[in-house]
């Protein structure tokens, strides 16, 4: 599908005093992909798809296999990311937590610790409490630990002995889990898997790709920790401009509730996606479309994007397996209405 057209009519809703915010927010986010990618080498796709559910405020779930790089993107992009705020601070750029059949929810969030020289009990942070955390192989913890991470992803805090502890405000998770390894697993609940914006399949990278990880290997590990490409603060800063500046025709909103429309009513589809899904795909089409140099959303943001979001959150009936095929069917004619309306 290729319905992307010369949608030109809602930039100039933006405004003319929005190319200097605008151009410095799409500056940040091209340096942070840049160092990202000297790490992580053949994933230039998941990368971009990565930046932009952080920007969104999103989270993403990759399904992958062992060794396939998901470690070294996360903490590449944790490592890209400093804090200039000059005062003790207990949020880290980055932290991988383990995920285990025997893991507690403490062990997450965090646990009141007794001072005997204070004579009170004192709150020590979880590995929760980062920028960029990775939740490796998710699937495998119970469903207690799993309703913790329920919380801090919705709404960016934790309860501990029924006192909530606010998140940082650039709060970004990466779980990971195996397709093909099921045994002593907990499957992720609908309430769970709808949390994240997108889901990811990470394939094999090529072989021009793989002869370059291992001819750089050693330089790669030898700067890897280099320092910080953008703040916190920048990043923060980033998401507010696109937010206000990157314009959403009506008829891109109408598009998606068309194709969600058509979704629910397929004879394949079990069950469709929710609203909720419509509302957090919005501010990824902006970030979608500012990486592009764009500020307003177009047919190729909904074709890059729309896979990603629903693909999850849509259970298709029994004996039904291509969801693309579903996709593409289910696309088609609002996709054409939208690409005709830009026309007219």
């Amino acid at each position: 599908m290729n319905w992307d057209s010369a949608m030109q009519a809602p930039q100039d809703e933006v405004g003319e005093d929005t190319g200097a915010n605008l151009e410095t927010a799409i500056g940040v986010l091209q340096r942070l992909r840049d160092v990202v990618r000297n790490q992580v080498i053949g994933r230039d796709d998941v990368i971009e798809l990565v930046i932009i559910a952080l920007i969104a405020d999103g989270h993403v779930l990759l399904e992958d296999f062992p060794g396939s790089g998901k470690t070294t993107l996360a903490k590449a992009l944790g490592e890209a990311i400093g804090d200039d705020r000059d005062f003790e601070h207990f949020i880290a750029p980055f932290r991988r937590i383990q995920f285990t059949p025997d893991l507690l929810p403490s062990d997450v969030t965090g646990v009141p610790v007794f001072d005997s020289a204070s004579n009170a009990f004192h709150f020590r942070h979880g590995p929760i409490f980062a920028h960029v955390v990775l939740a490796d192989e998710i699937n495998r913890t119970s469903p207690k630990v799993q309703a913790a991470m329920l919380e801090a992803m919705g709404e960016k805090q934790v309860t501990v002995d029924n006192v909530t502890y606010p998140l940082d405000e650039l709060f970004f998770v990466i779980a990971t889990q195996n397709p093909l390894d099921l045994v002593g697993t907990y499957p992720l609940p609908v309430p769970q898997l709808d949390r994240f914006l997108f889901k990811i399949s990470m394939e094999h990278i090529d072989r021009k790709s793989e002869l370059e990880v291992l001819e750089t290997w050693q330089s790669r590990r030898d700067t890897t920790g280099g320092g910080s490409a953008v703040t916190r603060d920048e990043l923060l800063n980033s998401r507010a401009a696109i937010d206000r500046e990157v314009a959403i025709a009506d008829v891109v909103k109408s598009t998606l509730v068309d194709i969600s429309r058509n979704l629910r009513d397929d004879e394949r589809v079990l069950q469709g996606n929710s609203t909720r899904s419509l509302v957090l795909m919005l501010p990824a089409l902006q970030v979608a479309a500012a990486l592009r140099g764009r500020n307003f959303v177009s047919a190729e943001d909904i074709e890059l994007l729309l896979p990603r979001v629903l693909g999850h959150r849509i259970e298709l009936a029994p004996g039904v397996a291509d969801l693309n095929r579903i996709l593409h069917d289910n696309m088609r004619e609002p996709m054409e209405r939208l690409a005709g309306s830009t026309l007219a």
